[in-house]
């Protein structure tokens, strides 16, 4: 296997900490929100999960928009600005005693979208053979960050307060860019990648796909369930009897016995089971995780093992999810398939602090976990008809390696790569000098792809 060159190595090393910084600053809020923010003027239930949910709303309306420009001009300072609203926001949040300004300052920490950005700039920064381990590295990084935060932030709260947090985050934030600034290598000239960019025009056929629809709605429900139910453990573990300050062990002891579900079940959705099957058992899982936090009663290892069931089945879901979108994306549309995704995976968060919110508000803590629990298994309807997808991953053929005088009859070039062994499909963009094929690792064979267009 090739291994990264020093400039692969230095840019996954610092995108890693960069998103990894970046996502601290939103997942440390998730354990503490509902908590502190009863201290606010004018807080309500509701006001308090749009305060962590609105963060998702700017998200989703700035991703796709932010990648845009950053294929105009340029990653790092469309990275910049977002990380720069980022921590405005986070001032905004940290010297607000209402809960209005702390609204305002989540929704401008939201605007901030540098996602698309990052990721963009991680492909720019890796060869094709190499860009599938620095996503993975990256994506790591992201589940690292949120464990570490889910356990930081009950530490923290009795010692900084909301306000605190807050200044916290807006560190994390300038961290961020100086790590951009001196630990980022500058990409070369850029453009669109089709593997990370969205592309306008791909958007109308994206949409319309009928199985990136069940995936984009099932990211959007995962997200939902995760904001809102972050919104309603908190106050579940004070009332019954767990000080805040001890938060993190709970949670520490679940993320860990959590790892117990998780593995098991993402080897058998590659083998044996099949990726379906395992969703299908994961979302049943996590169905049962909210019933049993609606009944669990005050024992601290009733209360363990409903929170590890949470952690467990929303983990399997978190990591299958994105590889299946990579799978099911039309071939050169993968990029604009994953930032559709990430629109639903923010809106989700947006609708689940809402959710959660007004639950805990009208209906209690109990009925609010039974009513997610019977939102989780309307997610078993959504995936009805969803089909088992192939083993594939993404190949670039350069157009100049078949056809130096740039005239390519692009029909009979896909119809000839489609033939080759291992090519699950392909789709010529003769405009950028590109071919971008969908691959089986295990039946592909570079040098015959070679010999088959040189004969």
């Amino acid at each position: 296997m090739t291994a990264f060159t020093p400039i692969e190595r230095r840019a996954a090393a610092s995108l890693s900490l960069v998103y990894a910084t970046r996502m601290m600053g939103l997942f440390l809020l998730l354990p503490v929100m509902s908590i502190l923010g009863q201290d606010l003027a004018g807080a309500t239930p509701l006001l308090i999960g749009l305060a962590l949910g609105v963060y998702g709303l700017c998200q989703a309306v700035f991703q796709i928009p932010f990648g845009l420009v950053s294929d105009r001009i340029g990653r790092k300072p469309v990275i910049y600005f977002g990380l720069m609203l980022f921590v405005a926001g986070s001032l905004v949040a940290a010297v607000s005693d209402s809960i209005w300004g702390v609204i305002a300052g989540r929704a401008l920490q939201g605007a901030g979208a540098i996602s698309a950005a990052v990721m963009a700039l991680a492909a720019d920064l890796s060869r094709e053979d190499q860009r599938t381990k620095m996503m993975a590295i990256i994506g790591a990084s992201i589940g690292l960050s949120f464990i570490v935060s889910i356990m930081l932030g009950p530490a923290l709260m009795s010692h900084m307060g909301l306000a605190g947090i807050f200044l916290l985050i807006a560190a994390l934030g300038v961290l961020a860019a100086l790590l951009v600034r001196f630990g980022v290598p500058e990409p070369r000239a850029g453009g669109q990648n089709r593997e990370v960019s969205v592309i306008a025009s791909d958007l109308g056929a994206i949409l319309k796909n009928r199985q990136l629809q069940k995936l984009d709605m099932g990211i959007l429900l995962l997200h939902l369930l995760i904001t809102a139910t972050f919104v309603c453990v908190p106050l579940g573990l004070l009332e019954r009897g767990i000080p805040a300050g001890d938060h993190w062990q709970v949670y520490l002891t679940a993320c860990l016995a959590s790892l117990l579900i998780m593995i098991p079940l993402i080897g058998l959705s590659e083998r044996g089971l099949g990726i379906r099957r395992v969703m299908m058992i994961s979302i049943i899982g996590l169905a049962v995780a909210e019933f049993s936090i609606s009944t669990v009663g005050d024992h601290w290892w009733t209360i363990v093992f409903a929170i590890t069931l949470f952690f467990g089945f929303l983990n399997v879901l978190e990591s299958m999810l994105p590889s299946l979108v990579s799978r099911i994306a039309p071939v050169g549309s993968r990029g604009s398939a994953m930032g559709v995704y990430a629109t639903s995976q923010f809106s989700g968060a947006f609708l689940g602090g809402i959710l959660g919110g007004w639950a805990y508000g009208e209906l209690g803590l109990a009925t609010a976990h039974i009513l997610l629990g019977v939102l989780t298994l309307l997610w078993l309807w959504v995936i009805r008809g969803m089909q088992e997808p192939q083993r594939s991953t993404g190949y670039q053929l350069p157009l100049d390696q078949i056809s130096p005088d740039s005239i390519v009859d692009t029909a009979a070039l896909e119809k000839s790569i489609r033939s080759v062994k291992g090519v699950v499909d392909v789709s010529v963009m003769a405009d950028e000098g590109m071919a971008y094929l969908k691959i089986n690792r295990k039946l592909f064979d570079e040098q015959e792809l070679k010999a088959h267009l040189a004969g």
